[in-house]
């Protein structure tokens, strides 16, 4: 198989990596030309454009931003999904919403074209050691022929159901996962401004039932004021307000989500946007004066 792979950033690097490395032929392309020299290190081809990437592919792998990121490199008016053969898969790695995921399988029919939706959990440390998790949405068919490139970069790949099911699965969970450091960044300011001790904040809240996973990899972390973009406060803000607008096309009461919607939003107006996604807590901050930290180490 010939893999085109578009998409270079905290992920996709990881992937790609993995994919030449365990000796796969992959095409790469990102609009970062510095991230597709570094992928060239480990054996990938370079493309000149997301076009070249497809051309003559029999899958094109897609890990961007956004669902409308996703459209407009395949199907925009210089759109690398002509470029592709017939029978050729789009792999979709994207988070996206629901309804993406119903246009793309439709309109890549019409186009004698495959579509896999495979959105991943887990963290771009876990892309680079070929950890990922893999949700799959679509036939056992389909999956089995993919398997292969699966094989190169996830430790788990869940068939959750037909196709559809495995953005909506992805987008509950990332929900739940960014609303839970919505709400322990909340009491982390809270914390702060009250004076309490913080160096016992981390521990006497995960000793019972406030804690969490997403606090065991970021609470400490947050404390010491380390944001880096494991995942960016933008894409967190993303995905929850995909999940906020699903959960109205539902028809279901979304208080809670729009919320953690907003909130995300606030810290993203205020200049976080392309930070990780505890800087959340910086909009507590900006309004409270105060910020949530871990005293200095002796000798730091």
């Amino acid at each position: 198989m010939t893999i085109g792979f578009i998409g270079l950033g905290g992920m996709g690097a990881g992937l790609v990596k993995n994919l030449a490395t365990k000796g796969q032929a992959v095409r790469c392309f990102d609009l970062d030309a510095t991230k597709v020299k570094r992928m060239t290190g480990h054996g990938a081809v370079p493309a000149a454009s997301a076009r070249d990437a497809a051309e003559g592919a029999t899958i094109l792998a897609l890990c961007v931003t956004t669902a409308e990121a996703v459209e407009a490199i395949l199907f925009g008016p210089d759109g690398a999904a002509g470029l592709l053969p017939a029978g050729a898969i789009v792999l979709d790695h994207t988070t996206v919403n629901p309804g993406h995921v119903d246009r793309m399988n439709r309109i890549c029919a019409e186009r004698d074209l495959r579509y896999a939706e495979a959105p991943m959990t887990r963290t771009p440390i876990h892309a680079e050691q070929g950890k990922v998790n893999v949700l799959f949405g679509g036939e056992a068919a389909l999956l089995e022929e993919l398997r292969p490139v699966f094989d190169c970069y996830a430790e788990n790949v869940f068939h959750v159901g037909p196709s559809g099911h495995a953005i909506r699965l992805k987008l509950i969970h990332n929900y739940i996962a960014f609303a839970n450091v919505a709400a322990f960044c909340e009491g982390f300011a809270l914390a702060a401004r009250e004076g309490l001790d913080m160096t016992k904040v981390i521990g006497i809240i995960s000793a019972a039932g406030g804690k969490s996973g997403m606090m065991d990899l970021y609470g400490e972390k947050t404390l010491r004021r380390d944001f880096a973009p494991a995942m960016s406060l933008a894409n967190a803000q993303k995905d929850v307000k995909y999940y906020a607008h699903w959960l109205e096309e539902a028809g279901l009461p979304g208080f809670m989500a729009e919320s953690v919607h907003q909130t995300y939003a606030l810290a993203a107006a205020l200049g976080h946007a392309d930070e990780g996604c505890t800087a959340v807590i910086k909009a507590y901050e900006h309004l409270s004066g105060v910020e949530a930290r871990l005293p200095d180490e002796p000798g730091s």
